[in-house]
């Protein structure tokens, strides 16, 4: 019975990443399924110490930091035949050149999906209770709050508007349901039938931005959605309202909501921004009411555990000549990240 021939795969990214996506036993299982080198980790595709092996590469094991694969990457790797990307989007990474080629991608953008779910769920929850607010105030007055001051708190029926019905959003539906929320949605591809489905109720954009609570954003960033919420759309938003960006930065006219958080008419909890990082001068370091973090939403520390564990259980399909679970195609990023 003739031997199965192991694909030949390549790690391409920035090395500090690679022991926390392929832990001890992710990497046996790679080693398992594939021929290669774990301690070669392509940073430049015209590197002569890397040139061996990646002309004789059917696959490329990408993550944060891999070169942009374009024709140089290809005339590296003549033989390729997949990607399989251990991080989010493609959208930047992947050239034109790839895509005309027939290059098999796949993407571990499901996995990374789920801390983003998560961490903004734990922020709906604080910002029902202006969380953030009563620690300044306690901090600054040492008193507890009077009945009067929470009167209009609690997230017991309370409203959110979910923009984008992406991975990250499905996800958070799902885990917003064991609560007492009013769930809204926009999304221009989603019927009502399937908001329903989702535990939702499908609305306009512009009914999500007056009727909710709190507003929380999880659409690509495409041309179609840079600055998607603008003054215009700011302003519908209800006295009060809390905005929750875990998204994409440019999804926001970053100008105007500086101007509605300063007024205090609303507050915002900021995981993006646009630009990344902000410069130090920026109003949005100091403003009482912003809860800002520096893009943590996504899968960091044990969690990359879970990209590379895709990335394994795609290789492991590849290798049983089954197409992968996760493929991202060439078409569908004119509507996903």
């Amino acid at each position: 019975m003739p031997s199965v021939r192991l694909p030949r795969a390549v790690f391409a990214m920035d090395p500090v990443h690679l022991p926390r996506l392929f832990p001890d036993p992710l990497m046996a299982r790679l080693r398992r399924t594939a021929v290669l080198d774990p301690a070669l980790v392509v940073r430049g595709f015209a590197d002569p110490a890397a040139a061996g092996a990646l002309a004789g590469a059917d696959v490329l094991i990408t993550g944060w930091g891999c070169p942009r694969l374009d024709e140089r990457a290809l005339a590296a790797a003549p033989g390729l035949r997949a990607v399989l990307h251990a991080a989010g989007s493609v959208r930047s990474l992947v050239g034109d050149a790839l895509w005309r080629r027939g290059v098999t991608v796949s993407s571990a953008v499901t996995a990374n999906a789920l801390p983003v779910a998560e961490y903004t769920l734990a922020m709906i929850l604080l910002t029902g209770k202006d969380a953030f607010g009563h620690r300044e105030r306690y901090r600054a007055g040492h008193t507890f709050p009077s009945p009067a001051d929470t009167a209009a708190l609690g997230n017991l029926g309370r409203r959110v508007g979910v923009v984008g019905a992406s991975r990250v959003g499905r996800r958070l539906l799902e885990l917003l349901r064991p609560f007492d929320f009013e769930v809204l949605l926009y999304d221009p591809y989603v019927d009502a039938a399937e908001a329903a489905a989702l535990g939702a109720r499908l609305v306009s954009l512009e009914e999500l931005l007056r009727g909710s609570d709190t507003v929380t954003l999880h659409a690509p960033d495409i041309p179609g959605t840079r600055h998607m919420l603008d003054r215009a759309a700011l302003a519908l938003v209800r006295d009060g309202g809390v905005l929750i960006n875990t998204s994409r930065g440019a999804l926001v006219d970053q100008e105007a909501l500086v101007g509605e958080l300063a007024s205090g008419r609303l507050s915002a909890v900021l995981d993006v921004t646009d630009p990344e990082p902000l410069p130090p001068g920026s109003p949005l370091h100091t403003l009482p009411n912003v809860f800002l973090t520096p893009h943590i939403a996504g899968s960091l520390g044990n969690e990359l555990a879970r990209l590379g564990g895709i990335v394994v259980e795609e290789l492991e399909r590849l290798a049983r000549g089954l197409p992968p679970a996760h493929e991202v195609r060439h078409a569908d990023l004119t509507r996903v990240a």
